[in-house]
């Protein structure tokens, strides 16, 4: 059976949506070990302002790693035509609702090609063969 036609357009998406998420923690790393005349003059490393300002880029950043392990799971298993990269790409899809406007629009779009009957056969039968 051929691969449906926007599966690698979604999966594309998914490795796009991984590298932005890579360079917010890029970002979240610079701004976690910036001078500290940046944050608070004369005021030691792990004082308890900046302890806390530390500990929720630590979140943000694990957040951020979870993310990209999913979107990368999801491609790959997208373009093998797998049905857990399907799966994936249906939860990321749902993560993206909240993002409105842009994210809301692409994240029905994604949801609705991947619930049509023929994609989720496609997945089906690469499951099932191979």
């Amino acid at each position: 059976m051929k691969r449906p036609d926007l599966v690698v357009l979604i999966a594309v998406w998914e490795l796009a949506t991984a590298f932005f998420a890579a360079i917010g923690i890029l970002v979240l790393a610079l701004i976690a070990f910036a001078p500290e005349s940046l944050w608070y003059p004369d005021t030691p490393l792990l004082d308890g302002d900046r302890i806390w300002v530390l500990f929720g880029i630590s979140i943000a950043a694990f957040v951020l790693l979870a993310y990209i392990t999913l979107a990368v799971v999801s491609a790959v298993g997208l373009l093998r035509g797998r049905e857990f990269g399907r799966i994936t790409a249906i939860i990321q899809g749902a993560l993206l609702l909240p993002g409105f406007p842009v994210g809301t629009v692409i994240g029905i779009l994604q949801l609705a090609y991947l619930m049509k009957p023929e994609v989720k056969e496609y997945f089906g039968r690469k499951a099932v063969s191979g």
